[in-house]
C-alpha cells in the first residue's frame, strides 16, 4: 500500500458517505449542495495534506455540535490546513450537525488541491493552507439565480424590502437575519435569509452585504436567488426554505438519519483510524531513513566549501534587518549582507525548514551550485545547522530587469544596444541549463524579474535552483505548476507538461517585453486578445511593429546605422513569436536561438500563430499609441502570479 492507494481510499471513503448522506437527509436538513469550488494548485506534500484536514474536520466537528460554528487549523508551515464551518442561524444544532457531516464529505472531492469551499442549503465550510478569516470578497464570490418562474413588480418590491430587513437584522444580531414579506395582491411570501460569518467584524459583514445583495438583485424578475460570497450568504425564495422553531425536539425522520448517519461516520471513522496508524508508521520509518541521508549531506556540506555558519550571516544582515531586505519570494525573503571579509552577499532566509525534506534541500543546494555560468546567479553556500535553512547567493546592485524596462524614467538607461546584450546573456545562460551534460535544468519562471543585473547590466539569470532537473531519456516531466501566469506554455498550463520548450515560451515573452518596455501580465486589458504576445502578433502580420517599441528605444531614421537597429529589433520581435507559437515543437531550441540572434543575415521561418488567439475579434484601429504603453510606472507588482519572485532566487 503506497501514498496514492491510501489517497483514494481516504476520498472515496468520504464520497461514500457524502452520496449516503444526501440520499438520507435532503430535505431534511437542508443538506443539499449549491456550490463547490475548488482552488487550482496542488498539494505537494499529500499524504500532510491527508493527516491535516482529517485533524481539522474532528477539531470542527466537536465545535459544530456545540455551536453550529467552529474554526480549527492543524500543521505547520506549508502544510498547514485552516478550517472554518458555519450553519445559517435558523438551524437546530440537529440538522446543523447532518449538514456540517455532509460537507465534511463532500470537501475531499476537491483532493488534491490544497483549498475548497463548499455552500450547502444550510451551511458553510472552507479549507485552505492560509488564514482566510478576515476575508469577506473574493474573486470567486457569485450569485446563483433560480429560474422556475419569472415574478412581477410586486414581487419585487417585497424581495427588495425583505432583504433590506433582514440585512438590518442580522447587522444587530451576530450576522444572522431573516425576513417574511407578503407579496400584495397575491397569496405569496418572499422568504429572505442572510449569515455572514462569524469570524468578521460589524464592518466586514456589512460591506459583505452589501455586495452580495446587489448582486444578488440582479436576478430579479426570477423567483429564487443566492448570494454566495466569501464573508457571507444570502437568499430569496417565494418557496419557504426557513427551519420552523420546534417546541418538542426533532421529528422522526431526524432520528432515523442521526442513527443511520452516525454509524456510516463511526465505519469511515474506523477505517481513518486504520488508515492513520499506517500512516504514522511509515513516516516514522521515512523519517528515520530520511534522517539518515540529511546526516549524510550535512557531513558532506561541512566538509565542503559550501558550508557557512550562522551566526555570521546573521551578524552580515543585522540579525535579518527590515533595513536590508532586499525581497521576498515564494520561498523565503531576501537580504542584503556584507561579511567580515567586505564581500557583499544575499542571504535568503528560507521559510521552508522541515527536517524530513532536509536530504532533498542539501541535495538540490549541491547540484545547483555546481552549475556554474556568467550568465547564472551564483550559488555562494548554504546554512544547514543553525536554527534555520540559509542560501549565500552574489550579490547584484541593479537588482532585476523588470526595474529597468517596466519603468518609464529608469527605462532610459537601458538603449538597445544594452537590452540585446541582457537578451544574449540571458539566452546563453539558459542554453547552459538546458544542455547541462550532468543535469539538464528546466527553469519554469523565466521572466523579467529573475533576470538580474551587475554594475555592467550583464544579465545572470535567478531562480533556476527551484527548477527540477530531469535525465536524458525522459521527454517530459509531469509536475505540481509552478511560474508566472502570462509566461507560462499553454501545455505546461493546461496539463502541467513540462519539457524545456516551456522555458522557450517564457523567454518569447521575455524578448517581447523587453521591445515593448509593457508587462505581459499587466496591460489595460485583462483580456489575452491585448496581452503583449497578442498585439505583436497583429502588428507582426500588418507590417507595422514599429509601432509597438518602447519609446526608451530611441530608435530614428536619421542614419543608416539607426536603421540597422530597427532591422535588429525588428528580428527579436520574430523569434519572440517564433518562441511563444501554439505548438511547442514549432518552437526553437534555445541553442537554435542563440544562432538566430549570432547570424542576422540567416532567414526567419514565417511564425504560427500564439495561443488563445481569435483573428475575428482582433481590431486595433480604433486604439492610440498612448493606450498601448499602460503600465510605464515604478513600483508595480505582479498581480497575476502563481508564484511571485523578487529580486534574488525563490
Amino acid at each position: 500500500m503506497d501514498n496514492k492507494i491510501i489517497q483514494h481510499i481516504f476520498v472515496v471513503l468520504l464520497m461514500m458517505e457524502s452520496l449516503s448522506l444526501h440520499k438520507r437527509v435532503g430535505g431534511l436538513s437542508r443538506a443539499e449542495i449549491v456550490n463547490m469550488t475548488c482552488t487550482n494548485v496542488v498539494e505537494y506534500n499529500k499524504t500532510s495534506l491527508v493527516s491535516s484536514f482529517i485533524a481539522v474536520m474532528q477539531k470542527l466537528s466537536e465545535q459544530m455540535r456545540e455551536s453550529g460554528f467552529g474554526i480549527a487549523v492543524s500543521g505547520s508551515g506549508f502544510d498547514t490546513t485552516h478550517g472554518l464551518a458555519q450553519c445559517y442561524g435558523d438551524l437546530s444544532l440537529v440538522d446543523c450537525t447532518l449538514c456540517y457531516a455532509a460537507g465534511r464529505s463532500i470537501l475531499p472531492q476537491c483532493f488534491p488541491f490544497n483549498g475548497a469551499r463548499v455552500f450547502l442549503d444550510g451551511c458553510f465550510m472552507r479549507s485552505g493552507n492560509y488564514s482566510y478569516y478576515d476575508e469577506y470578497l473574493g474573486p470567486n464570490d457569485m450569485v446563483v439565480c433560480g429560474n422556475a418562474s419569472r415574478k412581477g413588480l410586486s414581487f419585487q418590491t417585497s424581495v427588495k424590502e425583505a432583504v433590506s430587513h433582514a440585512v438590518a437584522t442580522a447587522l444587530k444580531n451576530k450576522g444572522y437575519g431573516k425576513a417574511q414579506v407578503p407579496v400584495s395582491g397575491t397569496n405569496e411570501t418572499v422568504n429572505v435569509l442572510v449569515d455572514c460569518w462569524r469570524t468578521l467584524n460589524r464592518s466586514s459583514c456589512k460591506a459583505c452585504f452589501e455586495n452580495a445583495s446587489a448582486e444578488m438583485l440582479r436576478c430579479l424578475p426570477w423567483s429564487e436567488g443566492r448570494a454566495l460570497y466569501t464573508g457571507c450568504f444570502m437568499r430569496y425564495s417565494n418557496i419557504d426554505f426557513l427551519n420552523k422553531e420546534l417546541a418538542d425536539g426533532i421529528s422522526e425522520g431526524t432520528v432515523i438519519t442521526i442513527v443511520i448517519s452516525t454509524v456510516s461516520s463511526l465505519v469511515v471513522l474506523a477505517v481513518g483510524v486504520g488508515i492513520g496508524v499506517y500512516i504514522r508508521k511509515r513516516r516514522y520509518i521515512q523519517k528515520k531513513r530520511g534522517s539518515n541521508d540529511a546526516e549524510k549531506w550535512v557531513k558532506v556540506l561541512r566538509d565542503s566549501n559550501l558550508n557557512f555558519k550562522y551566526s555570521p550571516l546573521e551578524k552580515a544582515t543585522g540579525s535579518f534587518d527590515e533595513a536590508n531586505k532586499l525581497g521576498q519570494g515564494g520561498f523565503g525573503t531576501v537580504y542584503k549582507g556584507a561579511l567580515s571579509d567586505g564581500r557583499e552577499i544575499a542571504v535568503k532566509r528560507l521559510f521552508i525548514n522541515n527536517r524530513h525534506r532536509a536530504a532533498d534541500f542539501y541535495n538540490e543546494v549541491n547540484i545547483i551550485s555546481s552549475v556554474e555560468h556568467k550568465n547564472l546567479v551564483r550559488l555562494l553556500g548554504c546554512s544547514c545547522c543553525g536554527p534555520e535553512s540559509l542560501l549565500v547567493y552574489e550579490f547584484l546592485p541593479n537588482k532585476s530587469l523588470d526595474h529597468f524596462i517596466f519603468d518609464h524614467c529608469r527605462g532610459k538607461e537601458l538603449n538597445w544596444e544594452k537590452r540585446f546584450k541582457i537578451i544574449m546573456g540571458t539566452v546563453e545562460g539558459l542554453v547552459h541549463l538546458h544542455g547541462n551534460p550532468t543535469n539538464k535544468i528546466i527553469h519554469r519562471d523565466i521572466k523579467a524579474s529573475n533576470i538580474l543585473l551587475d554594475l555592467k547590466f550583464r544579465a545572470k539569470i535567478a531562480d533556476f535552483g527551484l527548477a527540477r532537473t530531469f535525465e536524458e531519456d525522459q521527454s517530459h516531466i509531469s509536475t505540481a505548476i509552478a511560474g508566472t501566469l502570462g509566461y507560462m506554455a499553454p501545455e505546461y498550463l493546461a496539463n502541467g507538461r513540462l519539457t524545456e520548450k516551456a522555458d522557450i515560451y517564457s523567454f518569447g515573452v521575455l524578448l517581447l517585453e523587453i521591445v515593448t518596455g509593457t508587462q505581459n501580465n499587466k496591460g489595460q486589458y485583462t483580456d489575452y486578445s491585448y496581452s503583449v504576445v497578442a498585439i505583436a502578433w497583429k502588428h507582426f502580420q500588418l507590417g507595422t511593429m514599429e509601432e509597438i517599441y518602447d519609446p526608451n528605444l530611441m530608435l530614428s531614421d536619421d542614419n543608416r546605422s539607426n536603421k540597422s537597429v530597427k532591422n535588429e529589433v525588428s528580428r527579436v520581435v520574430h523569434i519572440g513569436l517564433l518562441c511563444t507559437q501554439e505548438s511547442r515543437s514549432l518552437r526553437p531550441s534555445m541553442w537554435k536561438v542563440l544562432e538566430m540572434l549570432k547570424r542576422k543575415d540567416e532567414d526567419l521561418p514565417a511564425p504560427t500563430p500564439p495561443p488563445f488567439m481569435d483573428e475575428n475579434t482582433m481590431e486595433f484601429n480604433d486604439r492610440s499609441e498612448n493606450e498601448w504603453h499602460p503600465i510605464n510606472a515604478a513600483g508595480t507588482d505582479s498581480i497575476a502570479t502563481i508564484t511571485h519572485s523578487s529580486f534574488y532566487p525563490r
